[in-house]
């Protein structure tokens, strides 16, 4: 017999938000955690249809309740029970922000890790592979002028 509720804490940690129980619980104290506008405590009951919105500074995501578990799933069982509707402002958010880190990269802080170092090199390939061809070739045009 499926539940008819499930405490948003547990719900927060089985679908993957956060990494553990401790985590959720938390940020629902912390006054993080709303529902429809309202924040609220860890043992605030969920339904399917509930919309659910979880700040991790600087974002706020927004998920819908697909259906309840009280168990951790596995990540590719996720898509079952939540659906992320996050508006994409949001996510244009924390992407200028991943870059900032780059741009804005404090004296003294040492060398780019490795992942910050993929995610420099992937942003450069984004920006400088739009299709713009910097190349020109003028010789063409001059050749067409002096044809005439």
């Amino acid at each position: 017999m499926a539940k008819s509720e499930e405490r948003i804490d547990k719900w927060m940690w089985a679908t993957r938000i956060f990494k553990t129980r401790t985590i959720s619980t938390e940020a629902c104290k912390k006054g993080r955690v709303s529902v429809g506008g309202v924040t609220v405590k860890p043992s605030r009951t969920i339904k399917p249809g509930d919309v659910i919105e979880v700040r991790k500074p600087p974002v706020t995501y927004s998920f819908r309740v697909i259906a309840l578990t009280e168990n951790r799933l596995g990540a590719k069982l996720v898509p079952e029970y939540m659906e992320n509707i996050t508006p994409q402002s949001q996510l244009d958010l924390l992407e200028i922000v991943k870059i900032s880190g780059f741009i804005d990269r404090r004296k003294g802080l040492g060398r780019p890790t490795k992942r910050e170092g993929r995610e420099l090199s992937r942003f450069t390939e984004q920006a400088t592979g739009d299709g713009w061809d910097f190349d020109f070739d003028f010789d063409d045009n001059e050749d067409d002028l002096t044809d005439e």
